[in-house]
């Protein structure tokens, strides 16, 4: 009899649990509620009032809008947040945590820079988007060529922090300053500095991050293997990022950048040709990034491709003439073609600025760049042969506003192991290849010029698989791209994406240390590392 009665109360005791987890599940979020949850858990409930906003709110829709750098989703039919929060505290950003997770809401995490997905700013279920945007400040040691950078903070913001401290110290970021550094660390992040000190990931000595139940930790307390997986991982798919500790540099005060300007006419094919075999195995001091696009002839019925070949070197302007001549003479790059430049001007440089623009043009927030296209980006291990570059030519003769931009690797890069960070595109790499169309001429991305763009793309994208990377074929984070898939219900559904962003061992260890740290997955989006 005795025996009768547990078993009753055991079956009792589990369909309460079971109820209690389905009605959690399928409650309805409220903003009032969460609204009501946060000022419970300030202690000014006033003050946080004033960093909540709603749909109801006029500043809502422009607080949204201003870091939706891409038309894509800059839209009335994008799904947006419930609640957008604006902390100005770490207690802010715990309170915001908690209180997502109380009233059922999933929650996406916006440090301020690009998303080529928009999976930091809308989402297909409830969520509070929490924007980072006013945690913004860089602490700079520069005894010891250390800085601190909040979690919305902007790579140009660093810069620009730098720039007003020492010119002979610089952070190895991203080219573009505008970049979120959240967003930009978490998935590895390559830039023209990487040839010589690796990826910005790299150069993270520490962390101040915050975990699914609120508990702050830094590298120590987290353990190497989490520190490992949010440094390339997608550190939004294990918490929330407070603060960066970055390794700074050493640069000279002046470093010299170069444009040389080639056509097919002036025999740009069989330069870039040469350009795969010698740049990934030159100094380790010099950058060459080649942007690529095709263009009327003026007067004719025909076209041609125009390659810009943009250059750093960390060094004199004699030192790299000198190089050059003996390396890859058929550059031509001569002094005319170049200017002496601290670090922070060679920024400029490359966004197309005067050098001699005021150095607060990279910490200007208003300063938007713009991402009205859609990407894709490859990996090249072998030098694709003067036919194949001709027929890839011929490809992008059937497009308008295409660009192709090759960013060299080698150098310091192929000695790190594919292990060391999650970023695996390491050894053996001799450039990125990433593939670009805009929309910027046009009213959205459904026009029917928009859509054969997108079409183009993809096709392209298809046509080079002969000349990129395989077994997987590797693609980069922070690139995003949902064309390769975004089902996770399985570890062989996930991986058909996973695999080509972080390679099978990565991807392994990544799903492991999610499990550990975020095991019911509140931290996620649709191609968040997943838990099985």
């Amino acid at each position: 009899m005795m025996k009768f009665q547990l078993i009753l109360s055991v079956l009792a005791l589990c369909f309460c649990v079971t109820l209690s987890i389905s009605f959690h599940d399928h409650v309805t979020p409220s903003s009032q509620d969460f609204i009501s949850c946060l000022e419970s858990k300030s202690n000014n409930a006033n003050g946080i009032s004033q960093l909540i906003f709603t749909p109801n709110n006029v500043s809502f829709l422009p607080i949204w809008e201003v870091r939706v750098n891409n038309n894509r989703f800059n839209k009335s039919s994008t799904p947006k947040p419930s609640v957008i929060v604006t902390p100005i505290d770490d207690a802010q950003i715990r309170a915001t945590l908690l209180c997502s997770k109380k009233c059922g809401y999933e929650m996406r995490i916006r440090s301020g820079g690009h998303d080529y997905e928009g999976v930091s700013s809308t989402a297909n279920v409830p969520f509070v988007m929490l924007d980072l945007g006013r945690m913004r400040s860089v602490n700079m040691d520069v005894a010891k060529r250390t800085a601190w950078a909040q979690g919305g903070t902007t790579v140009g913001e660093v810069y620009y922090a730098i720039s007003q401290k020492t010119n002979k110290l610089y952070f190895p970021g991203s080219i573009c300053p505008t970049v979120g550094i959240s967003g930009y660390l978490g998935g590895g992040g390559y830039g023209n500095m990487m040839r010589k000190y690796g990826i910005g990931a790299d150069n993270v000595v520490d962390v101040r991050f915050m975990d699914v139940n609120g508990k702050i930790l830094d590298r120590k307390t987290m353990g190497e293997d989490l520190f490992w997986a949010i440094r390339g991982g997608g550190a939004a798919s294990f918490g929330i990022v407070l603060a960066w500790k970055l390794r700074l540099v050493p640069v000279p005060e002046l470093v010299t950048v170069f444009l040389v300007n080639i056509t097919l006419e002036q025999g740009a094919t069989e330069i870039f040709y040469k350009y795969q075999h010698v740049i990934p195995n030159i100094d380790e001091n010099l950058s060459i990034r080649v942007q690529i696009s095709s263009e009327d002839i003026v007067n004719t019925n025909k076209k041609t491709i125009r390659m810009l070949f943009f250059g750093l070197y960390q060094g004199s302007m004699d030192n790299l003439i000198s190089l050059l001549d003996k390396k890859y003479p058929e550059l031509n790059v001569t002094r005319d073609k170049c200017q002496e430049v601290t670090m922070a001007q060679s920024t400029l440089f490359y966004q197309g600025f005067p050098t001699d623009t005021s150095l607060e043009v990279l910490a200007n927030r208003t300063v938007n760049f713009k991402l009205d296209g859609q990407n894709k980006l490859d990996y090249v291990r072998t030098p694709i042969p003067i036919n194949g570059l001709k027929k890839i030519w011929r490809q992008m003769f059937k497009s308008v506003g295409s660009i192709v931009i090759m960013q060299p690797f080698g150098g310091k890069m192929d000695e790190y192991s594919e292990t060391a960070t999650p970023f695996p595109h390491r050894a053996g790499v001799l450039y990125q290849f990433h593939q670009f169309v805009q929309f910027n001429d046009q009213t959205s991305d459904t026009t029917p010029i928009s859509l054969q763009r997108i079409s183009w793309l993809r096709n392209f994208n298809k046509y080079i698989t002969p000349y990129v990377s395989k077994n997987p074929r590797e693609a980069y984070y922070n690139y995003i791209d949902f064309d390769l898939g975004v089902g996770s219900a399985t570890y062989e559904e996930a991986s058909v994406w996973g695999n080509q962003y972080w390679k099978k061992d990565n991807f392994k260890k990544l799903i492991h240390i999610k499990a550990k740290v975020d095991p019911h997955n509140f931290f996620k989006h649709p191609q968040s590392i997943p838990v099985f």
